[in-house]
């Protein structure tokens, strides 16, 4: 009879098919890992490429979902067990995003960032300038945090089959998860002591707080990728180049060996070179004459961001921040530290005008103040044009 429950420990030995001890460091490897550091100086040096790409497409897609100036740097490739990964993430949870590479025999890989981080890139998707971040991060949160790193991980595979020939890549079965730090590890199937490459991405984003992004693969598939890129990358011999570059129509083709053969070559008569042919075209039919004239643009209007249109699709459902202002003033230091109760602050609109309303601080519409059930509401009586909002959003 059995007096106790089994660990997860114990159950991940008997999944697993292990007949040693669950606890000792020498148990073998589970999964696709390594139990001793395999990559070589040569695999460090194309790896630090593959990085350098991720590191560039990082500064570009966060640097266009935020709209401000983003600074990616390597600062430092390593080769670690994956169970030391986690204490070079910042705070008590890790957000991770994992995914399949399709086009590298499902090779996984994954994405990982501080709660901070995940938080700060979430804010920044959604408009805002991530300093005013909640203590937790939620579904919508962890949601945006999601998709601005799909994206990343979009452009940063387009750029990475630049080094493998060309080849497609896309990153299936791709998902986010937030997790508590203690005990986490990448790779769960595979043991604590498996080796793992872990690229150190510091993003710099204007106005923001420093994060980190660390990208991580088992050390085995890195070895594999590695020799992926250096196949990929090699020169072709002389018969390959042939057969890969096509022959130029009108070329001469080179004579077979049999025609060769059967066709011995003989002395020819040295010729006349031949004088350019000519050819008279006959005379162009006159038709009826063509009305040309100067073409003339309409003023542009509503439609001047219809190109836009397929953009805004994309981002309809992201929230964003609406303010109603009363007003604005300007006032010095020293008469904002003499305010207290009963002090009264003139702003510049007049009794009765409208208010305005901002979206992520940008002039959208004008209204009145209205009360609805003890709240203050705004009845929207004025709207600047779309084009004009379209324009004062930076879409």
């Amino acid at each position: 009879m059995v007096d106790e429950f089994l660990n997860q420990d114990e159950i991940d030995a008997l999944l697993s098919g292990s007949e040693e001890n669950p606890g000792d460091s020498g148990s073998a490897s589970t999964g696709a890992g390594s139990g001793a550091p395999i990559l070589t100086g040569d695999d460090m040096t194309v790896m630090k490429e593959v990085a350098g790409v991720i590191s560039s497409a990082s500064s570009n897609v966060i640097g266009m979902l935020a709209g401000r100036t983003v600074s990616a740097n390597l600062t430092e490739q390593v080769e670690i067990q994956q169970g030391e990964l986690i204490k070079t993430v910042e705070g008590a949870h890790v957000f991770s995003y994992s995914m399949n590479l399709d086009g590298l025999d499902s090779m996984p890989a994954m994405f990982v960032m501080g709660e901070r981080g995940a938080l700060a890139l979430a804010d920044l998707m959604m408009g805002g300038d991530a300093k005013d971040l909640p203590q937790e991060a939620n579904d919508l949160y962890l949601s945006a945090a999601q998709e601005g790193l799909s994206q990343l991980v979009g452009s940063a595979l387009t750029s990475l089959s630049g080094l493998l020939g060309g080849g497609r890549l896309s990153a299936t079965s791709s998902e986010g998860h937030l997790a508590e730090s203690a005990g986490w590890m990448p790779f769960p199937d595979e043991a604590a002591e498996n080796y793992v490459w872990v690229a150190q991405i510091n993003l710099d984003v204007e106005g923001v707080e420093p994060f980190m992004l660390d990208v991580v693969l088992s050390s085995k598939n890195a070895v594999e990728l590695t020799g992926k890129i250096r196949d990929a990358m090699a020169p072709k011999s002389e018969p390959e180049q042939a057969a890969a570059q096509p022959q130029a129509a009108g070329a001469p083709k080179s004579p077979q060996p049999q025609q060769q053969q059967q066709r011995p070559q003989q002395p020819q008569p040295a010729q006349a070179p031949q004088a350019p042919m000519q050819v008279s075209l006959p005379p162009r039919p006159q038709g009826p004459p063509v009305d040309v004239r100067s073409v003339e643009f309409s003023p542009l209007g509503g439609s001047e961001y219809a190109g836009n249109q397929g953009n805004i699709d994309l981002i309809v459902d992201i929230p964003v921040r609406v303010t109603v202002e009363l007003g604005r003033t300007r006032k010095t230091i020293g008469e904002v530290l003499a305010l207290g109760p009963g002090s009264v602050v003139e702003l510049n609109k007049m009794a009765g005008e409208p208010v305005d309303v901002l979206v992520n601080g940008k002039l959208i519409a004008r209204g009145e103040v209205v009360v609805i059930d003890e709240s203050f509401g705004i009845r929207v009586t004025e709207v600047v044009s779309k084009a004009e909002r379209i324009r004062s959003m930076g879409v």
